[in-house]
């Protein structure tokens, strides 16, 4: 059984990390630590996001997500639900993202 559920594991590893797909989000309006967390919850909580970083110095919040779910629409809308303004959205190749850690230092 183990033999068998190791290359299962294995091919969806693969599949998904294949469909994934990085979005870097700059946004207007973010002033404090709240807006973070605003960020941080809103995007945390919906489907297709697997990662979430939120940066007030750089102004940017960078997504996870798979290749299908969220929209760059439904990212653009959730940032305006939450009463910022998304200024610029980058799709970022997943070789990209590693070459480029994401932080506030």
């Amino acid at each position: 059984m183990k033999k068998l559920l190791l290359p299962l594991l294995a091919t969806l590893f693969i599949t998904f990390s294949a469909n994934a797909k990085t979005i870097e989000v700059e946004i207007h309006g973010m002033t404090c630590a709240l807006c973070v967390d605003t960020l941080n919850r809103k995007f945390n909580k919906m489907d297709g996001v697997s990662k979430v970083d939120v940066s007030m110095k750089m102004k940017k919040v960078r997504l996870e997500t798979d290749s299908r779910s969220p929209t760059i629409e439904m990212i653009k809308q959730a940032i305006l639900d939450s009463g910022f303004t998304p200024t610029k959205v980058t799709v970022i190749s997943n070789e990209e993202a590693k070459e480029q850690p994401y932080n506030d230092n």
